[in-house]
């Protein structure tokens, strides 16, 4: 059995856009030539694409993409707008053909790759699960066994004989996903569609494809909510204007996407004396984080514990030192700092030596998301800045959907930097009108 669920090789797509108006006088062939090589020279000059022969400008959407996907990995796809995502997703399902390269599949594929799609506005939910089924490869007798499964899990059996036309497009979301996930597909093709929704549904939506990964299929989904891709996927694929610019364990690649000029590096060492930051009295050494266990990471579950420390060296003795830390997310945001509270050391002078100070950080305080951690020191009584490293090192948070993380039972996004769980408790006192009635009988 070929263990290659998709293998894509140098694929490329190229689109014309804006076709040029033809000219008969002399006068507009001679302006049109002028425009169309001021235009072209302007393009190469931007590092934009120039255009063809006929003053069609020219957009590349995929430039040599090569990729292999193994039977059973979820992965997923993620950049910025225009980076060649959707165009990717719709060469592999055949609506639309390569201009160079080839996309194999091997399997049976169900496809998400617009909210409706393969439905017909004026068809009824019932008719268009039994048309968009066909679509997707589906028999009628495997339709009619799955047709009640389909309707309760997309939650609209009230509406099922309603023109789709009239379905918002939660809807409509609703019925294609359930449609798509219970043609038991080897290959699902997922884009973006699970933005659509409320929290309780997209929850069952990861949860089944979840259940499809669990059972050996191959995943491919195509999103902007990176908690979602992180949650689901181990493999990230991130394309940039077309192209492939990195592929690896989901965290590494959303980290580098997001900050990339600091990636998550989990350990920083200063070997060299010389260039490491260091003041009068203190030198820094290393700044690192690790699990309780004690061992490097770059990657931690929301709901477990992390410890970042610092090694520094004091260079003169008798002085009170502080050290601390700074915790930014990956929009440059501070979302705490960090003062050391070691009672050992608190307010004592120390002798010459190599210290290494830790501070603890408990699960379920950060939320998901990159953090890149600044580490300094200072001296005290009086107060004289030593060295402040920014962006000494990174680490990832993992979000997770189980109910005993910090988002509870709620699966949308959730904003802010910390994610405390916080204790929460509820008095309940009854049908205050009800009782009041009971007491006059």
């Amino acid at each position: 059995m070929n263990e290659i669920a998709i293998h894509v090789k140098n694929l490329s797509k190229k689109y014309r856009i804006g076709q040029r108006q033809r000219h008969n006088a002399l006068r507009d062939k001679l302006t049109d030539a002028i425009y169309t090589n001021i235009r072209r020279l302007s393009q190469l000059a931007n590092g934009q694409s120039a255009t063809d022969k006929e003053g069609n400008r020219v957009i590349w959407a995929l430039k040599d993409v090569s990729l292999e996907v193994k039977r059973g990995e979820a992965v997923g796809i993620i950049g910025p707008n225009g980076a060649g995502k959707s165009t990717l997703l719709k060469i592999l399902t055949r609506i639309t053909e390569p201009t160079e390269g080839y996309a194999d599949i091997y399997g049976r594929v169900g496809s998400l790759l617009e909210v409706g799609t393969g439905f017909h506005s004026e068809l009824t939910g019932r008719e268009n699960i039994y048309l968009n089924g066909a679509i997707l490869g589906m028999k009628k007798a495997e339709i009619d066994r799955k047709f009640d499964e389909i309707v309760a899990f997309s939650e609209i059996e009230k509406f099922i004989d309603t023109p789709v036309k009239r379905y918002s497009s939660g809807m409509y979301m609703r019925l294609a996903f359930a449609v798509a996930a219970h043609l038991e597909p080897e290959i699902l093709l997922v884009d973006e569609v699970l933005s659509v929704g409320d929290a309780s549904f997209q929850k069952k939506c990861f949860t089944k494809m979840e259940e499809i990964r669990h059972q050996g299929r191959t995943i491919l989904f195509v999103s902007h909510n990176l908690g979602a891709i992180t949650r689901l996927c181990q493999r990230t694929i991130l394309l940039e204007e077309g192209s492939i610019s990195a592929d690896g364990p989901s965290h590494q690649v959303i980290s580098s996407y997001l900050s990339p000029e600091v990636g998550t590096t989990a350990e920083r060492i200063w070997a060299d004396p010389e260039k490491a930051p260091q003041g009068e009295i203190v030198r820094l050494r290393a700044v690192r984080v690790r699990s309780v266990e004690g061992h490097l990471i770059d990657t931690i579950d929301i709901r477990q514990p992390l410890k970042v420390e610092m090694e520094y060296e004091v260079l003169k003795p008798d002085h009170i030192i502080m050290p601390h830390f700074a915790f930014y997310n990956e929009e440059g945001v501070l979302a705490f700092s960090a003062h050391d509270l070691d009672p050992v050391w608190r307010r004592r002078p120390r002798p010459k030596g190599i210290y290494v100070s830790t501070a603890w950080i408990p699960g379920n305080l950060l939320a998901d998301g990159t953090f890149s951690v600044g580490a300094g020191v200072d001296t005290i009584d009086p107060i004289i800045f030593q060295f402040y490293e920014y962006d000494a090192i990174a680490f990832h948070v993992n979000d997770s959907l189980e109910s005993d993380s910090s988002r509870g039972d709620f699966t949308g996004d959730m904003g802010g930097i910390l994610r405390p769980m916080l204790k929460w408790s509820t008095q309940f006192n009854g049908d205050e009108y009800s009782t009041k009635q009971h007491s006059k009988l």
